[in-house]
């Protein structure tokens, strides 16, 4: 069996483009466009927004790439696709805003193949992954509540046990270990995914990457405005040095990235501008920033 890729290129490029006009409306100024291409094998669009009104950096990137063996990320799992020719796409993005009262967000929506032996025994094998996250600085439980209400919405057509599985999933995924806490409010996280037929895997991940905009922009808008001074940036680089330890420690698409050869500027892209760190450093109980910690921790936000 072949994968039929084109129809995920199409999707994942169209759906690079509807963000970037949203997120463009919404600041007021023009994303760059980066194009690449890579020595072993395809290339991609990063499009990317540095200190503009709302975001102080925001990236949306699309990426196609191929490769002769799979990296150890990818194959550590599967020992017996090791060798194997592969390709890769999929739009990946993390919007750092200003307003420390707007929080951090991630979206990612992938496919990887492994593609046939060349000596014919065998097939392609495919599998998406993708997801979301909120990380919010000063939490408002509403706005978290419809962040997961449409991450919700978008899954539950594929099963009722789909959000509960891949809320959870995120939970543990994106948990730092080291700080015993999660990197923020959690959302969706799914991977393998397969088993299901090529449509419906396809079908669940389109639903997936459309729903981000309405997660996402309406807590924008409501807290665009608010006021905001030192304290409060202080605060937020402070926990952008959580995002950064996430990123470089456990993230296994940063890990593929790098070990696949891929572009260094467009995979660490998803780092803030500014971070900071403070040694042993913990909020006065009962400040608006120590309300935060409340919230680092799996919960059931429906």
């Amino acid at each position: 069996m072949s994968v039929p890729i084109s129809l995920a290129y199409d999707y994942f490029t169209s759906l690079q483009a509807n963000i970037v006009r949203a997120l463009e409306e919404a600041d007021g100024l023009p994303f760059r466009s980066d194009s690449w291409t890579r020595e072993e094998g395809g290339g991609g669009l990063s499009r990317l927004l540095e200190g503009g009104a709302l975001f102080e950096r925001a990236g949306v990137l699309f990426s196609h790439v191929r490769g002769r063996a799979l990296p150890p990320s990818a194959s550590a799992h599967r020992p017996d696709l090791a060798g194997r020719h592969w390709e890769a796409m999929g739009v990946s993005m993390v919007l750092h805003p200003r307003n420390p009262y707007v929080p951090t967000t991630h979206m990612n929506v992938r496919l990887f193949v492994a593609r046939a032996p060349e000596d014919g025994n065998g097939d392609d094998v495919f599998w998406f992954g993708g997801g979301l996250d909120l990380t919010p600085y000063y939490p408002f439980e509403e706005d978290v509540r419809h962040f997961h209400r449409i991450c919700h919405d978008a899954v539950a057509p594929f099963g009722d046990d789909k959000y509960p599985a891949y809320k959870k999933w995120c939970d543990q995924y994106f948990f730092l270990k080291h700080r015993n806490e999660t990197r923020g409010v959690g959302g969706l996280f799914f991977d393998d995914l397969n088993q299901e037929g090529f449509d419906d895997c396809f079908d669940l991940t389109r639903s997936v990457g459309d729903c981000f905009l309405p997660a996402y922009m309406p807590l924008v808008e409501k807290r665009r405005g608010t006021p905001y001074g030192e304290r409060e940036r202080d605060f937020q680089a402070y926990r952008r040095g959580r995002y950064v330890e996430f990123n470089l420690v456990f993230d296994r698409g940063t890990l593929f990235g790098l070990q696949s050869g891929g572009r260094t500027e467009s995979i660490l892209l998803s780092m803030p501008p500014l971070a900071s760190w403070r040694y042993d450093w913990r909020p006065e109980a009962g400040t608006p920033e120590a309300e935060l910690y409340d919230y680092l921790r799996p919960r059931e936000w429906l």
